[in-house]
């Protein structure tokens, strides 16, 4: 096997192991390395959102999560189970702009509301170069397809980000609901 040419982190939220293992596979056969991060509690998303579990050289970041009203949901726990001073309920921007050092990193969000302006701008805030969301409510197999079409335009026909995107959107109306936001 020869070096991929890009490497995606993967973070898959709760009840989202569907979706995230078709866009792993997918990615891996377009020859992309994929690192997936499961996200059992706060903490974990914490620790991709600093950075301090990311691979290096990651260049992508995919947030396989729902989304409700910009914010993403986390797994409830019992309050014995929380660490001390771990966050509870989901997280939104104001969640985000505390955590996110993600200096250049291209993040697609594809849960519901998470491509809403004020959550793009915490992630933007947090040193992404990009942010991708729908801000509605996609049905799952437009989430997955949005996904998919979008890296097969950057692995495949060579398509910077904004193109891919333009392209990936392009494929049918309900797409159109993604949002690209840059810094």
């Amino acid at each position: 096997m020869s070096k991929p040419e890009i490497q995606v982190a993967l973070v898959c939220g709760p009840n989202c192991d569907m979706e995230a293992q078709a866009i792993r596979s997918s990615l891996e056969y377009f020859g992309v390395r994929v690192i997936t991060y499961w996200v059992g509690r706060p903490n974990d998303f914490i620790s991709v959102l600093t950075g301090e579990d990311l691979y290096v050289n990651t260049d992508y970041m995919i947030l396989s999560f729902h989304g409700t009203d910009g914010e993403f949901a986390m797994p409830e726990l019992g309050e014995d189970i929380y660490e001390p001073g771990e966050p509870r309920g989901d997280f939104g921007p104001m969640e985000i702009r505390r955590f996110a050092q993600l200096d250049g990193k291209s993040v697609i969000a594809n849960g519901c509301t998470l491509g809403l302006p004020e959550t793009a701008e915490a992630f933007l805030d947090g040193g992404c170069a990009s942010y991708i969301g729908p801000d509605d409510y996609p049905d799952g197999n437009i989430a997955l397809m949005f996904v998919l079409r979008l890296f097969y335009e950057i692995i495949h026909n060579k398509k910077d980000i904004r193109e891919a995107y333009r392209l990936a959107q392009s494929t049918d109306a309900e797409m159109g609901m993604y949002r690209l936001y840059e810094r």
